[in-house]
């Protein structure tokens, strides 16, 4: 029998090799977040049958959405966006900013968790995020901002959470149920690209669930 030594020290720099490799692969990958994907494997031909057989077994439970309610929400999403807007645009008048600035500060609603990843079901809330420029500040969110919603006749049940860990204004818009959160960036205005997330015009803003987050 042949040592051990004998016929593994030529594959000795092969894990080094491996690792190597591992790391330049890791570091090509384009990361959105705080950290890189898994995996960048797609799916393999069983999981996309499995994946197909767990719709068909969920049809008849009425878990999703038909296309008329999809569309309802890209419509809710879309009103919200135009809101959020003028928002920001009333508030940067009331701050002495000149009406020329005001109109191109800018603002964007963004969403996140299961709506974004596109595996909400039925009935389910929206999770997202009203982004501003820095001179609009979070006691005007909960201010100015919840004044203008309690005016909207499409928005039913709202709150503000205003000392929870994260701050958030909850309501039901137009029978959609909605967690807003605020955040401010240190910019003048809100630029077309935030984070990888691409602007897009009022009609089509619903759509960033597929095509950015936005």
């Amino acid at each position: 029998m042949w040592p051990a030594s004998q016929y593994s020290h030529t594959n000795q720099h092969a894990p080094n090799a491996v690792k190597s490799n591992d790391h330049q692969n890791q570091q090509n990958l384009k990361t959105l977040g705080m950290t890189s994907a898994i995996s960048m494997a797609g799916p393999k031909p069983i999981d996309i049958e499995k994946t197909n057989e767990l719709k068909d077994a969920l049809v008849p439970f009425g878990v999703f959405e038909s296309e008329q309610e999809m569309h309802h929400r890209m419509e809710v999403l879309g009103a919200l966006h135009r809101l959020v807007r003028q928002w920001i645009r009333d508030e940067s008048l009331r701050k002495n900013m000149p009406l020329s600035v005001a109109e191109t500060v800018g603002g964007n609603i963004y969403t996140f968790g299961s709506y974004r990843l596109g595996v909400h079901h039925r009935g389910a809330d929206i999770d997202a995020l009203c982004v501003a420029p820095r001179h609009i500040d979070r006691c005007d969110y909960f201010a100015s901002f919840y004044e203008l919603l309690k005016t909207q006749p499409q928005v039913k049940d709202l709150r503000a959470v205003e000392d929870a860990f994260v701050p958030v204004i909850k309501m039901n818009f137009d029978g959609i149920e909605i967690d807003l959160l605020f955040a401010r960036l240190a910019l003048k205005e809100i630029p077309g690209l935030v984070g990888g997330f691409g602007q897009l015009p009022d009609k089509d803003v619903p759509r960033q669930r597929a095509d950015d987050i936005k």
